[in-house]
């Protein structure tokens, strides 16, 4: 499979000119759009998305200067796992390797459907729950943002240390961590996995923007992302319980800072409506009789 990955200066390139065409749209936008018209200040949004695949990249590309690191790092981890009793991630690997379906299958999603869901995710909400879709927006920005910080970290996969795991994307040509002169990859970027802290995210997004019974459906793809960067070798357990945790703490942020900018400043709420002739109202806690004359009366 060819390395379909975005360079961050490819990925920076294409964010800019989406939103440029979503300002330029929505600058000359007709007064009732219609088609393209309306579709096109998503585009704003495709651009925001795209922002943070660049800066996830940048972050990857500097964590190759950092090889021998980064594999200590991953050892260190391995062991950590072992000490708490985690699941051996090769133990889970092995009954897969000689179905080529099964293994190309994971490789594919791996590659392909962490950004595709959610993208699919993001238009549904964008064009059928609007408000939930402001709130997932500012989920995607901190969760990214708290994954790409501890990304500076190098730390190698399971499939780039001596721990018993085949690089199984290697094993069919399906990589899309091939490190060429044009393409930086971050295959020392393993802690914490941003695949998995989408694919929870998408699935709190859903959950909470619909009643429907079929919303449950949306944890089959988070539960398929987690089992597909472990068979993969690509991730530990360890790096989807800490994506997980930060988009936690994303959670909680958001929600605090939605109560204090959603206050309103004092005073804001008036009453305009005219009282009625005589009526007692409160003022300071204490009771006065208003008494007001209609027009033209004495």
């Amino acid at each position: 499979m060819p390395n379909v990955a975005l360079t961050w200066q490819a990925a920076g390139l294409v964010a800019i000119a989406f939103l440029v065409v979503a300002s330029v749209a929505e600058r000359f936008a007709p007064e009732h759009p219609r088609g393209w018209w309306k579709v096109a200040p998503f585009g704003r949004e495709v651009g925001i998305i795209v922002g943070l695949y660049a800066l996830w990249q940048l972050a990857g590309g500097y964590s190759l200067g950092h090889t021998n690191e980064a594999v200590t790092r991953g050892l260190r981890i391995w062991h950590l796992e072992r000490s708490w009793h985690f699941p051996n991630e090769a133990t889970l690997q092995r009954p897969i390797l000689h179905n080529s379906f099964i293994v190309q299958a994971s490789n594919i999603y791996y590659a392909t459907m962490h950004f595709g869901m959610l993208l699919v995710v993001l238009l549904w909400l964008y064009f059928r729950h609007r408000d939930a879709y402001v709130r997932t927006r500012t989920l995607i920005v901190l969760t990214t943002t708290a994954c790409l910080l501890v990304d500076l970290v190098p730390v190698a996969p399971p499939r780039l240390i001596s721990v018993g795991m085949v690089d199984t994307a290697v094993l069919y040509g399906q990589s899309v961590y091939a490190v060429t002169a044009h393409v930086g990859a971050d295959q020392y970027s393993a802690m914490p996995s941003v695949h998995v802290a989408w694919a929870a995210l998408v699935a709190v997004a859903v959950i909470t923007a619909t009643r429907s019974k079929w919303r449950w459906l949306i944890l089959v793809h988070t539960a398929l992302t987690m089992y597909v960067v472990v068979v993969t070798a690509n991730h530990f357990w360890l790096d989807g319980v800490v994506a997980v945790a930060l988009l936690g703490v994303s959670l909680v942020i958001r929600e605090i800072s939605a109560r204090i900018f959603a206050r309103e400043p004092l005073g804001s709420y008036v009453d305009h409506e005219p009282l009625p002739t005589g009526d007692r109202v409160a003022v300071g806690g204490l009771q006065t009789s208003v008494s007001f004359t209609a027009p033209g009366g004495q």
